[in-house]
């Protein structure tokens, strides 16, 4: 007997099922392309908080599934034997201006009130920051200590492992039994958009590339709107293009090729490490930019948690808890602006 299904074994379905699972229940993925088939399956995965002003509850959630985040890959990894590349090594910025340098400043002390002291953000001199490090035309440089690195894949395959050895399943096909999930992606946004004949949320292209280049125990680098994220296998992650209107959802293009450009001009160290691989794929954004969390809007009874976006791995481990929550129990303590009402 299976108590929870979930359909959709993304950053959200699997981490919903492992809360659902570690609590007791018996559970089961269902994804007819198997685990991490689209967006999940990526390469970047860039843990990166907002900025710390103008607060609100989608800043808040994120801030406290970041800080939740180490414990929770570390029980996913002592239960399944696999590790997901998860760590909190920071993230480096380039100041650009006088203007940009004032701002940084005040974000540095909304961070010392917002962030609890639990992170910090500080402005440093970039000659303070080593040989990984991007241009900065101020020679300053934000540091935080908030930002986090994960490997989407391995995330995926930790997340599996750690299911099935609390007596989960995988499976590309099935009947559904017990409570209902839908962490479907794009499709599932695309479902009710068409049930209701007006945007509910659509896909948006993201194309990165990876690397040979071995900055493993480094901080994340953001320059020029690119992310460079070392990761533990000795690679660095560039990314990502944000396209709304693309003719092909997985093939790359001379847009990554600018994206490239402008991380090898930015980041000194990245201007002679080879390309190992180039991937695409398509990100489910909500109408509302939040994640969409609660009943679904179209089946009664049952649930949804989609909607990730760019900030799917940074969110899942509260969405995880908060989704089993509902699941299991009825307890409710999703944001308002998460529902999905909000993004009708």
């Amino acid at each position: 007997m299976v108590d929870v299904t979930v359909y959709g074994a993304g950053a959200f379905g699997l981490s919903v099922a492992w809360s659902c699972a570690k609590r007791g229940a018996s559970v089961q993925v269902i994804d007819p392309f198997g685990p991490g088939a689209g967006s999940s399956g990526g390469l970047v995965g860039a843990l990166a908080p907002h900025v710390p002003e103008n607060w609100n509850d989608k800043k808040q959630f994120q801030f406290e599934s970041l800080i939740m985040a180490e414990p929770y890959w570390a029980e996913i990894a002592k239960t399944g034997g696999k590790d997901s590349g998860y760590a909190r090594l920071g993230r480096l910025q380039p100041i650009a201006d006088d203007h940009a340098l004032t701002l940084a400043q005040n974000r540095a002390s909304g961070a010392a009130q917002l962030w609890q002291g639990l992170a910090d953000w500080q402005v440093i001199r970039a000659d303070a920051a080593g040989d990984w490090t991007p241009d900065s035309h101020t020679g300053w440089l934000i540091r935080d200590s908030l930002t986090a690195r994960i490997h989407p894949r391995m995330a995926c395959a930790a997340l599996i492992a750690a299911i099935r050895a609390k007596g989960g399943q995988i499976i590309t096909e099935g009947d559904p039994e017990g409570r209902i999930l839908h962490a479907t992606g794009v499709a599932g946004l695309q479902e009710i958009s068409a049930h209701h004949r007006r945007s509910f949320g659509n896909g948006v292209k993201g194309q990165a590339a990876l690397l040979q280049l071995d900055r493993r125990d480094c901080p994340q680098l953001f320059a020029d709107s690119v992310h460079a994220v070392p990761h533990a296998d000795g690679t660095v992650a560039i990314g990502s293009t944000s396209e709304r209107d693309y003719s092909s959802p997985t093939t790359t293009d001379s847009q990554l090729d600018a994206v490239l450009d402008r991380a090898r001009a930015a980041i000194p160290a990245l201007r002679d490490a080879p390309v190992l691989e180039r991937w695409a794929g398509v990100r489910p954004r909500a109408r509302s930019r939040a994640p969409v969390l609660g009943e679904h809007p179209l089946r009664p009874g049952e649930f949804i948690a989609n909607g990730g976006f760019k900030i799917g791995f940074g969110m899942a481990p509260k969405v995880g808890e908060v989704m089993a929550d509902l699941i299991l129990t009825g307890h409710d303590t999703i944001p308002p602006g998460f529902r999905p009402e909000v993004s009708l």
